[in-house]
């Protein structure tokens, strides 16, 4: 990569993008771009990679598209996507997790993920606020509005885009608060918006 050696040794860890790709149409790259050049600003860079320049995007199907990349280098797969059904969610709570950055370390998550016990995945509780669950941000429903937990592990792209088209709300939203929404809907880069259930949020929490 160019001119961003200088602090280069500050990155200690690789990052990743999974990036939504459908019969050679790449979903939402702006919003990559955006964190991608976030991260590594965090660490002082100052020069960036256009993520389009590699990616080769397959011309017919359904993939997922992982950019894996640090200070110095940037790798590219794909794979076929199948989407993983999601219908109950596990509160687990940790006070402590952080995962800001889209790291491929996802230590934290996968202890919390084990935890889920019948359900399945998991959402996680910090500090008495919901926040997201193991591989997406969540929405809840109230009369109608979309909100969106205001301080999420990761502030994902999808979660972002929705928020600037003004689709979504952020705000505090505490578990014992939960019986007051209506809906549930789970976003990530690739199944976007999914909404779970539009009719009695607490029944998906178990």
């Amino acid at each position: 990569m160019r001119d961003i050696s200088v602090q280069h040794s500050l990155v200690k860890s690789k990052f990743f993008e999974t990036i939504k790709i459908v019969d050679g149409q790449i979903f939402s790259l702006e919003y990559h771009q955006r964190r991608y050049e976030s991260v590594l600003k965090s660490f002082g860079l100052t020069a960036f990679e256009d993520l389009r320049a590699y990616i080769c995007a397959p011309s017919k199907g359904f993939f997922r598209c992982k950019l894996v990349y640090d200070a110095d280098s940037i790798e590219v797969a794909y794979y076929p996507y199948e989407k993983r059904a999601i219908q109950r969610l596990k509160l687990v709570v940790d006070d402590a997790i952080v995962y800001s950055f889209k790291s491929t370390d996802r230590t934290q998550l996968d202890a919390l993920f084990a935890k889920r016990s019948e359900c399945d995945d998991v959402l996680i509780v910090r500090n008495g606020l919901v926040s997201d669950t193991s591989i997406a941000n969540i929405a809840f429903e109230s009369e109608g509005i979309w909100y969106t937990p205001k301080k999420p592990l990761l502030e994902g792209t999808t979660r972002a885009r929705l928020l600037d088209e003004g689709k979504l709300f952020a705000r505090d939203i505490a578990v014992e608060d939960l019986k007051n929404y209506s809906g549930i809907a789970l976003m990530n880069a690739m199944i976007e918006f999914d909404i779970i259930t539009q009719e009695n949020a607490g029944e998906i929490i178990c």
